[in-house]
């Protein structure tokens, strides 16, 4: 599994227009895209300073399309479990996830770029979030050991990915018995996200989930701009 080679973990939380990334069905016009879209600043990538976007992952406007707590409400966590947030960026979901582990759970909020976890720091200890542990790992691996985990939630973050069939089979890997993988993305349609040749619909996310061994499912509809496909174990 390969991401672009830019801290695209960190950006796969992106608000509206402020999201771009790789199409898997063609690099280099993706990688085109990137540099030329319409908030590209003129830097290496296109992508505004980490301030300013993190601070657009943070917008309080993001929750009413977001909509958080119906997203984590979907990925059915119990207390105790241990939940992997990939690609958290500034952490916007790390406090949800916190609350639906509870206490003797644990929430790992992983990224690919230092500025986002320290963003993350900085809320885990506004917020008190103790069962939350932010980290770095390598674009092209999550570094979860086999069935290691309860839960995975990746947000806004799949089309940023190529080998994602290889890079499926290390996320089911990683699970445990009854583990659950929930991917939600922007649909073809949605005024947020990448350029729309970027996007990927939910039909070709779960042929890929399934090619690596998941049994899929597209949850109900309930968000205005993304869908929801969920992977189990056999």
């Amino acid at each position: 599994m390969t991401l672009k080679a830019i801290p695209l973990l960190a950006l796969v939380t992106a608000l509206g227009a402020g999201c771009n990334g790789r199409s898997a069905e063609n690099p280099t016009k993706a990688a085109s895209a990137v540099r030329t879209h319409e908030h590209s600043t003129g830097s290496e990538h296109g992508f505004p300073d980490p301030q300013t976007y993190a601070d657009r992952l943070d917008d309080p406007e993001r929750d009413d399309w977001q909509v958080p707590e119906q997203v984590v409400e979907h990925l059915d966590c119990r207390p105790g479990m241990t939940v992997v947030d990939l690609g958290a960026g500034t952490g916007y979901f790390v406090g949800y996830l916190s609350e639906a582990v509870g206490q003797r759970g644990r929430v790992l909020a992983l990224d690919t770029d230092r500025s986002m976890v320290d963003r993350m720091d900085e809320r885990i200890e506004r917020e008190g979030l103790r069962n939350v542990k932010p980290g770095i790992i390598d674009p092209g691996d999550p570094g979860l050991a086999p069935g290691s985990v309860d839960r995975v939630l990746i947000v806004n973050t799949w089309h940023h990915i190529s080998d994602r069939v290889a890079y499926a089979e290390k996320l089911r890997e990683a699970l445990g018995p009854g583990g659950l993988l929930l991917i939600v993305d922007f649909t073809i349609q949605s005024p947020h996200g990448p350029p729309p040749q970027m996007r990927l619909t939910s039909e070709t996310v779960r042929r890929e989930l399934e090619a690596a061994g998941f049994e899929t499912e597209l949850m109900e509809e309930s968000l205005p701009y993304q869908y929801l496909v969920a992977g189990r174990l056999p």
